[in-house]
């Protein structure tokens, strides 16, 4: 490494030997906070640069699997024959967040982009110093499949006996968890046009229509088991029996009034907060022209 200024330089050279064989990853767990924080900086992006690199940051789950919490973007600069990376930034960022979540560590690196390229090696290599065996997560922002495509891979060393020729990045799976209320959010953000966002009653509307599809769903699934269409599968049948054994037993009279009166909570509490903002408006202007006076 080089450095020139406040950015230090990657040059295209054999890969480190501190950078250690990986050991496969299970799976990487991705909170929807770091797809919004990642689409957000990439909105954001200069307007010479063709894709937006940063640090991801969580902890690592005795199993195996990366639990993904939180990420920052890293100012660079890309050519055909190095990369810049902004490593002081990478540093007083990776600190400030320490200091509100001081449990969380750097567990890989992500960038923008269908796939990974000649630059993501070294760029891997340089958060191969920082954490050990780093996920590299890649957003595909141009929607190059339709779709915003999320991918995750680990990297591994090839080697003709004790000379290292090349990284490998090899694609694991990956675990995207999100409550229903942010899952409404990413179906419009991975879409490649919307008209419009939806409202509380529209993204109501659409997990309602989820739901009594994975419903149908189960019931066909029950229904070619019980004719014999379809082998049993225990494990399938125990989360039937928990999700049933789960719904509590009401008469439809006394379920209706719970969601009639949860509904005009609801609907009450909205009426309220549009008034504060009302007032809080009104006392703004009010302000406002008494200053003038």
């Amino acid at each position: 490494m080089a450095a020139t200024n406040e950015h230090t330089v990657l040059q295209f050279i054999a890969p480190s030997s501190t950078a250690s064989t990986t050991t496969q990853v299970l799976t990487a767990r991705i909170h929807p906070l770091v797809i919004f924080n990642v689409c957000d900086c990439f909105v954001r992006r200069p307007d010479s640069a063709e894709r937006v690199i940063g640090t991801l940051l969580g902890s690592i789950l005795p199993d195996g699997t990366v639990d993904i919490r939180n990420s920052y973007a890293v100012p660079h600069n890309e050519s055909s024959d190095q990369v810049a990376v902004d490593i002081d930034y990478h540093h007083n960022m990776l600190a400030s967040h320490l200091k509100v979540n001081p449990k969380e560590v750097i567990v890989g690196w992500y960038s923008t982009g269908a796939g990974v390229n000649g630059g993501s090696a070294l760029i891997h290599d340089f958060f191969a110093r920082e954490a050990t065996n780093p996920i590299h997560l890649t957003v595909d922002t141009g929607f190059t499949n339709g779709e915003g495509t999320i991918k995750a891979y680990v990297s591994s060393n090839l080697s003709l006996g004790d000379r290292q020729l090349a990284a490998q990045f090899q694609e694991i799976p990956v675990d995207l968890r999100m409550v229903e209320a942010e899952r409404v959010g990413y179906d419009v953000l991975k879409a490649t046009a919307v008209d419009k966002l939806p409202n509380d009653m529209e993204g109501m509307e659409l997990t309602m229509e989820r739901l009594l599809t994975l419903i149908n769903d189960v019931y066909k699934y029950v229904d070619s088991v019980v004719e014999g269409k379809t082998s049993p599968d225990n494990n399938i049948g125990r989360f039937i029996a928990e999700a049933v054994a789960s719904l509590p037993k009401l008469p439809p009279q006394v379920f209706d009034n719970l969601v009639n009166d949860s509904l005009q909570d609801q609907l009450l509490l909205l009426y309220l907060s549009s008034i504060t903002r009302t007032q809080l408006s009104l006392a703004e202007k009010l302000n406002t022209a008494a200053q003038m006076l």
